[in-house]
């Protein structure tokens, strides 16, 4: 049995399947915030645990993230169990990365409409050389990125050179971390930026949907 939470109209045009990151589960408070302002008559939204995470979710035990070809197989099960003509692969941090990934794996067969990542972990913070970016400078899929300001996986300073595929849209959530939560100082709300986020995600899914 698949671990997945199902929310908006099982029949809408738009489907976007939302992985998860490295250390929190389908359940995390980001993923549940920003799939209630996506959900509705227009965009159906599924969340998934990796099979890890679903192992904790059982025991409570603490595991760290499977090794990546797991990772990739199970987001090609996960599509496929999912498939729908308005597809969309989702993803924070990790699960975002294993989605650009899975299409330089040759992952096509998938026919999604296009790929969201929500904050791309370019780097472990405070190790800017182990970098990991390569695939948005290849992949050919439309691909929205999302991603705060300030990340320290990845920030707008860092990025500010980085030759991005024609393929990838870039917006940058305001002061935000890697969760997209902003300081106080910035005079923007955590609110506001996953509304903001929210908003540029529509954009894309129907621009995407109209070219298909």
């Amino acid at each position: 049995m698949l671990d997945v939470i199902r929310e908006g109209a099982s029949d809408a045009p738009a489907r976007v399947l939302l992985a998860h990151g490295a250390g929190a589960g389908m359940d995390h408070a980001f993923l549940t915030r920003l799939s209630a302002l996506l959900a509705g008559p227009d965009i159906e939204v599924i969340r998934f645990n990796f099979p890890y995470m679903s192992k904790r979710a059982l025991d409570g035990k603490r595991r760290p993230p499977d090794r990546q070809p797991v990772l990739l197989a199970h987001w090609r099960e996960m599509a496929q169990a999912f498939a729908h003509s308005g597809l969309f692969l989702a993803g924070k941090s990790m699960g975002g990365r294993m989605a650009a990934e899975l299409y330089q794996d040759g992952g096509d067969e998938m026919n999604a409409a296009g790929l969201l990542i929500l904050g791309y972990p370019f780097h472990p913070p405070a190790k800017p050389d182990s970098w990991r970016g390569e695939v948005l400078k290849q992949i050919k899929t439309p691909t929205l990125l999302l991603q705060g300001e300030r990340d320290t996986f990845g920030s707008r300073a860092e990025l500010a050179d980085f030759p991005f595929s024609p393929a990838v849209s870039v917006h940058w959530l305001t002061d935000g971390d890697h969760g997209f939560k902003p300081r106080k100082a910035s005079g923007v709300s955590e609110q506001e930026n996953l509304q903001q986020a929210a908003d540029q995600i529509r954009r894309f899914i129907g621009a995407a949907l109209a070219k298909r």
